[in-house]
């Protein structure tokens, strides 16, 4: 564990404001793209999108998103962007039904489900064998992250990887969203997943009661009546604890950078893991700001910057280029 060298500018010291600032204000990086649906082995599929190739040989970086997260997420845009200056190619994985467009199946994604991670980087393995992997995952996609590497341990497929702003304990995180301002972030994000919800059921038999959806407004109702039966776990507290990746730290065998902020309002400071909770391959860089997922700065010239896009380039460069 070290403390970080990061440091907000005056005005931007506040939690909520290094969380909003950059949704609401971030101009949106122009980057060329293409897509890609990958089919899965149980029928359904997710959709991917790659950067150029720049360098054949270069080093392929995942990026996983958050909660509700997708291509159109500020932060996912400038994590490419990155990538395409440091000449490795880069690619976004979509979770079940985060693209756009609806996936097949009844179930989606959630916190835990490592799967699908896994089935792409076996087949990213298969058409690129000689070319290193390195992924980041974001909150919701840090956590499932840090499970696969924890659940993969030395056979890891990945060389290096890097989690930001993760709530390492689910139960924790849903009751930090249900206290006071944080609950805004909460009913955003329930409301989205319960339109995309309503919209994809609209024409075929839901797996959960859809005219009681609207009563479940915090995450501990919404995950034990909607998450955990549609993907086959015992009700909430089963899901919590099977899914939540801090259990699964002392597993990771490959170097990995977790970027934590103490003030995150996702979750509380009990959620932090400590040194005896990480690997001897963790190092936890922990922030006094930040926010969740913000991470604001000033660089040497002056300009706002994002010290986790800072800190994914020396990071994998470091491990990916030796």
């Amino acid at each position: 564990m070290t403390a970080s060298d990061f440091r907000p500018p005056w005005w931007c010291r506040n939690r909520h404001l290094q969380t909003l600032y950059p949704t609401l204000f971030r101009q949106p990086v122009s980057i060329e793209l293409k897509t890609e649906q990958l089919e899965l082995a149980d029928g359904d599929f997710i959709d991917l999108v790659w950067t150029e190739e720049l360098i054949p040989t270069s080093p392929i970086v995942v990026l996983l998103h958050g909660l509700e997260g997708s291509i159109d997420s500020p932060y996912v845009k400038g994590l490419l962007h990155v990538a395409i200056k440091n000449q490795w190619q880069a690619m976004l994985m979509h979770f079940r039904g985060c693209s756009g467009r609806h996936n097949r199946l009844d179930r989606s994604y959630h916190s835990g489900d490592t799967a699908d991670l896994a089935f792409l980087l076996n087949t990213l393995m298969q058409r690129y064998p000689d070319r290193p992997l390195a992924a980041v995952g974001i909150s919701l996609g840090g956590n499932i992250l840090l499970k696969y590497l924890g659940e993969s341990g030395v056979n890891s497929l990945l060389k290096a990887a890097m989690a930001i702003s993760v709530p390492f304990d689910l139960a924790d995180g849903a009751h930090a969203l249900d206290q006071g301002f944080a609950k805004l972030y909460q009913s955003y994000l329930i409301g989205h997943i319960r339109k995309k919800m309503q919209d994809k059921f609209k024409h075929k038999q839901a797996p959960v009661n859809m005219k009681k959806i609207s009563q479940w407004r915090n995450f501990f109702s919404f995950d034990d009546n909607v998450t955990a039966p549609i993907h086959g776990f015992n009700g909430v507290d089963d899901y919590y604890c099977r899914s939540s990746s801090k259990q699964f730290l002392p597993l990771i065998r490959i170097p990995t950078l977790l970027l934590h902020s103490k003030d995150d309002p996702f979750m509380s400071h009990a959620a932090i893991p400590t040194e005896k909770e990480l690997s001897g391959t963790t190092l936890l860089e922990l922030c006094e700001n930040g926010g969740h997922v913000g991470f604001i700065y000033q660089d040497e010239t002056g300009k706002l910057a994002y010290w986790a896009e800072k800190r994914m380039a020396e990071f994998f460069r470091e491990q990916l280029i030796r």
